[in-house]
């Protein structure tokens, strides 16, 4: 009898790795019946990565998403699966151990039936508590390796890798292909490892489709032993996604495999909604490349999920640079050619940076930097000129150990700032908080939840959800959602008496001031113009003198407060943002002539 290979649909994944947002939960459970009716499908992923935090952005309760999302997959027996970060849970920075714990407890209780857990350095040490806590709450603990293609990452380095997961009790490995450069020779040889040391181990193999390995890596994976393939549909496969079940299914039948049937007029249902979803709002947030493949990511190796984030970062410091080069009587570029400037320094570094895999949250921190380069390198200013705290986290070691070694250069950086590495468990920097959060919430008078679910959310997303609490979120989203419609050319319903798009015109400036020099967001978050006066807060004026190395402003991230400081001496003639206001890494702040 020939070997079974069953399905997984990544339908979370599928979303962003296309696009900023994912489906709200009425839509979802909609779509939920016709894709059990597919008959196809052992496993949905159904939450998890960015999913708790996008129904927070929404303004909604990630809380009965999940719950509702995950209940017909549960009541049919098809299993559902989340994509945790170990030491990062669902964010982009570390967790303490006992937010880490209850998010385990809380997902199972919601429906959550196994945990994929991935660590973005492949650091065993953060990756021992997630299966641990996994396994207490009665969850499948499925550990992820992150594949990528370097010298020092061959099929000995994650085999002690798999061995260690192992012993600390997992049930599963993910071969975790989230670039799709992992080359299928290698994929099989690896697969075939695990499955000759380890036989009880189940096997699953993600891969995406951008560099156009995947169909082939499928291929070797299942004949060396894999057991589960992450597949998507249309009109969410290919492109920077993963391959479409039909394909897979066909080839695989051809190569004598046992695999499951498709209802093809199912299909085509689950397919119509998908697309109605895409027509009602979270087509605005698709960028078009996403839709195409690229060979240009075999060499820069990042992940097709990013891209949309990406292409947003580069289209927001488009004006900015091109600004920069025609003060220095240089020829401007076009968006394509800073893709390519962009791919070919991700290249550049990334060996120097020890060759983290890039993954979430480490492919951000890598693109981040070879972004800042790029910039400062067009602007004639020296490579390596800003680089974030997060990414600093990452070189000291202080989220886990590097892969490799740091080049010479990078070592030098350090010791110039006065920086020292880290060489402790990650997870031990970071101590327990959960009872902090609880006591707020009681002093607010807020419901921790059913299985303490909102406690949860509170703790894992702080800023998020403060901001669903208080309604911003939701106006916030609104408010976006109207802007993408008018650029779009698209009909607007107003539900609000103002919409403010904020507009700039870097031509314009420049026709006034053809000095003037922009003044760049170093990350994301919250525009601070005031910190100390935050309620009275109000930007610079119009003329105000800076000197070169003048903190202007303060940006809240994620992480802590992030000083904006002014590049050069001047005059500040124009400014954006208002207090309050949430802005891009990258995004003009000011000019200043």
């Amino acid at each position: 009898m020939s070997r079974e290979i069953k399905f997984s649909l990544v339908y979370r994944d599928m979303w962003q790795a296309s696009g900023k947002y994912v489906p709200r939960v009425d839509q979802l459970t909609k779509i939920a019946p016709v894709i059990i009716d597919m008959g196809c499908f052992a496993r949905v992923e159904t939450n998890g990565g960015a999913f708790e935090q996008v129904n927070l952005l929404f303004g909604e309760n990630p809380n009965k998403a999940v719950r509702e999302w995950t209940k017909p997959f549960n009541d049919v027996g098809i299993q559902t699966h989340m994509l945790e970060r170990g030491l990062n849970g669902l964010r982009m920075f570390p967790v303490p151990a006992d937010v880490r714990q209850l998010f385990f407890k809380v997902k199972h209780a919601q429906g959550t039936n196994i945990s994929r857990s991935f660590c973005g350095l492949n650091d065993t040490r953060n990756l021992e508590l997630s299966v641990k806590y996994a396994k207490e709450a009665g969850m499948i603990s499925q550990v992820a390796c992150c594949i990528t293609n370097s010298p020092i990452h061959t099929v000995d380095y994650y085999m002690a890798m798999v061995d260690k997961v192992v012993e600390f009790g997992c049930d599963e490995i993910c071969l975790k292909d989230m670039a799709g450069i992992g080359r299928p020779a290698f994929l099989g040889e690896l697969t075939a490892a695990i499955k000759k040391r380890h036989p009880h181990i189940k096997i699953q193999y993600h891969g995406h489709t951008g560099p156009g390995f995947s169909v082939a890596s499928m291929l070797e994976v299942a004949r060396a032993g894999a057991d589960y393939l992450d597949v998507a549909m249309e009109p969410l496969s290919w492109g920077m996604v993963h391959p479409d079940v039909i394909t897979i299914q066909a080839m695989l039948k051809n190569a004598g495999f046992t695999v499951p049937d498709i209802n093809m007029e199912a299909y085509m249902e689950a397919r119509s909604l998908t697309q109605s979803f895409i027509d009602d709002f979270l087509g605005y947030f698709i960028d078009p490349g996403n839709k195409v493949m690229t060979s240009l990511l075999v060499g820069c190796g990042l992940p097709g999920g990013m891209m949309g984030s990406m292409m947003a970062d580069l289209k927001g410091m488009h004006g900015a640079i091109n600004m920069a080069l025609r003060s220095q009587k240089k020829r401007e570029v076009t968006i394509n050619e800073l893709v390519v400037l962009l791919f070919q320094e991700v290249e550049y570094i990334w060996p120097r940076l020890g060759y983290p895999p890039l993954v979430t949250p480490f492919s951000q921190y890598v693109k981040n930097i070879a972004l800042m380069n790029v910039m400062h390198i067009l602007k004639g200013e020296p490579r390596w000129s800003t680089i974030d705290k997060n990414a600093w986290d990452m070189i000291l070691g202080k989220t886990g150990n590097l892969p490799g070694e740091l080049a010479p250069e990078i070592k030098e950086l350090v010791k110039k700032n006065g920086f020292e590495f880290y060489t402790g468990n990650p997870q031990d920097a970071f101590p327990n908080e959960l009872d902090k959060y609880r006591a707020e919430m009681k002093e607010n008078g807020w419901d921790v939840g059913q299985d303490e679910e909102e406690l949860f959310e509170f703790a894992m997303h702080e800023r998020q959800y403060r901001d669903y609490k208080n309604g911003s979120a939701k106006k916030r989203f609104e408010a976006e959602l109207e802007a993408e419609k008018a650029k779009a050319g698209a009909p607007i319903i107003i539900t609000r008496p103002v919409v403010e798009v904020p507009k700039i015109d870097v031509t314009t400036v420049q026709e006034q001031y053809p000095n003037a020099k922009a003044v760049q967001a170093p990350a994301k978050g919250q525009m601070l113009w005031e910190y100390d006066v935050v309620d009275a807060s109000k930007a610079p004026n119009i003329g105000d003198a800076v000197k070169e190395g003048d903190t202007v402003g303060y940006i809240q991230t994620i992480y802590g407060i992030e000083p904006v400081k002014a590049a050069f001496a001047g005059k500040i003639v124009a400014t954006y943002p208002k207090q309050g206001d949430i802005i891009e890494k990258g995004e003009i702040l000011a000019f200043v002539d």
